[in-house]
């Protein structure tokens, strides 16, 4: 048997992170337990009001391991071992002592907005609940609900943590990547970290698989984060094996510790299929531009669509000048966050479709009879001779048709002003093939190598 264990809402804007809580979870369950499977660290629905940065938590498996084990981290210098495969029994009541002592001991308690909550359960809720809580809002008492009679459910405060740690047990991947992430020495939490930044764009050049490590738009080094969380660095891809090789490339800091969890990051899960602009949704849908973008103050552009209108705003950088060149008839897709107030799709990715031809003017037509360049009698209007009076169609004038600045195919934000779900144009692509044993084995039954995630991704 498999222990489910997840955990949110820890953390602060002050400090501390839950998955360097996760790690403390692995350190001290494997003293009773075997990890099963990687560390999971599951984003929900970024538009949530109350979430601390990223809206993460956390999920870690342990029972009984079985088969061999692969090296997924390490702390002080000791490695850190999982299994893909179990079997026996686990009892559930000693790992809820131990993650409610550590809970106790890590969580921010200090901080107002800090609500922890853990879940040990026997089995995973339905899936349902993960997809609700990444494209969504779920409450607590309907999180609780899907909980039911699977485990022990503990909340402090008033419990919000429930929800996502509820909802990082339920998620069971159709899309997955991985994350190294290396901490830091306690004494130099709060302290300016130290990455080289030559280090990330060679790793950046040598591992493909690997992604949003470096700006190159803006220059910056993006795998380090700039709060004062016990994070040093944490490097994204889809190949877990490759993940320990970019490791090994970052000069700088050393780390006290690092390890690899398996992600729903880059995925493209919260965002659903539909024009109903609902907000606090990620919504995705096709339409053609209506009007010609306008800048507001503050570098914003907004396009309007018939749907709603469209910003992109000034932290997106680059990505601002390939709105900006969007033309009334241009058919679009777009991708994006939907804000309450003002209501507004906050764009995350645009794909041109089809850029409608723009016509220009280059001289008025000329009289056949006089030789003289006819005059517009207005917008839209046939032409005239000032000196004959003959009147000439508007086809007749001379027209260019120059090339667009845009042209057809997908548009995305510089690297460093992504969102943690959002999927980078690289992965749309499609991702390099990996050999994630430990994540597809352990989403299949016991025995069985090969996992059937169409069965168990079925809401």
């Amino acid at each position: 048997m498999v222990l489910w264990i997840g955990v949110d809402d820890t953390d602060s804007l002050g400090g501390m992170c839950t998955t360097y809580l996760a790690t403390e979870l692995i350190r001290a369950l494997t003293e009773e337990y075997d990890l099963i499977g990687y560390p999971r660290l599951v984003r929900l629905n970024p538009n949530i009001p109350w979430k601390t940065r990223g809206n993460g938590a956390i999920c870690v498996r342990v029972g009984r391991g079985s088969g061999p084990a692969d090296v997924v981290g390490e702390i002080d210098g000791h490695e850190m071992l999982s299994y893909a495969r179990w079997r026996g029994p686990a009892d559930p009541r000693r790992a809820e002592e131990i993650v409610d002592a550590l809970v106790t001991q890590w969580a921010r308690f200090d901080d107002g907005t800090t609500n922890p909550g853990f879940a040990v359960l026997v089995r995973p809720p339905s899936p349902g609940l993960y997809w609700k809580a990444v494209r969504g809002i779920v409450l607590k008492e309907e999180a609780l609900r899907f909980a039911a009679g699977l485990g022990v459910v503990r909340e402090y405060k008033n419990g919000r943590g429930v929800i996502g740690a509820l909802s990082a047990i339920a998620w069971r991947p159709r899309d997955r990547t991985y994350e190294i992430l290396a901490y830091r020495d306690p004494a130099r939490w709060g302290t300016r970290r130290q990455v080289d930044e030559a280090s990330v764009i060679e790793m950046d050049r040598a591992l493909p698989s690997t992604f949003n490590n470096f700006d190159y738009d803006n220059e910056r080094v993006v795998i380090a984060p700039r709060s004062p969380c016990p994070i040093l660095f944490g490097i994204r891809g889809d190949d877990p094996k490759d993940l320990r090789r970019a490791i090994e490339r970052i000069r700088g800091e050393e780390p006290e510790r690092w390890f690899v969890f398996e992600t729903n990051q880059g995925t493209d899960d919260h965002v659903v299929r539909t024009r109903r602009p609902i907000p606090r949704t990620t919504i995705r849908f096709r339409s053609s531009v209506s009007e010609e973008p306008v800048i507001l103050p503050g570098g914003h552009v907004v396009l309007r669509l018939p749907e709603i209108e469209v910003t992109a705003y000034e932290p997106s950088k680059q990505f601002r000048e390939v709105v900006r060149q969007l033309l009334p008839g241009d058919r679009v897709e777009v991708v994006g966050a939907v804000r309450e107030n003002p209501r507004t799709l906050n764009l995350e990715k645009l794909r041109v479709i089809s850029p409608v031809r723009r016509e220009v003017k280059v001289a008025n037509p000329v009289c056949p009879s006089c030789g003289k360049h006819a005059k517009s009698m207005g917008r839209g209007r046939p032409f005239r001779c000032a000196r004959c009076g003959l009147r000439l169609p508007r086809s007749k004038a001379n027209f260019s048709f120059p090339p667009r600045a845009i042209s057809e195919g997908w548009y995305e934000p510089p690297v460093g002003s992504r969102r943690h779900l959002s999927k980078p144009l690289k992965r749309m692509r499609g991702p390099p093939q990996s050999d994630a044993g430990l994540g597809r084995l352990l989403n299949a039954q016991p025995g069985n190598p090969v996992s059937d995630l169409e069965v168990l991704d079925d809401l």
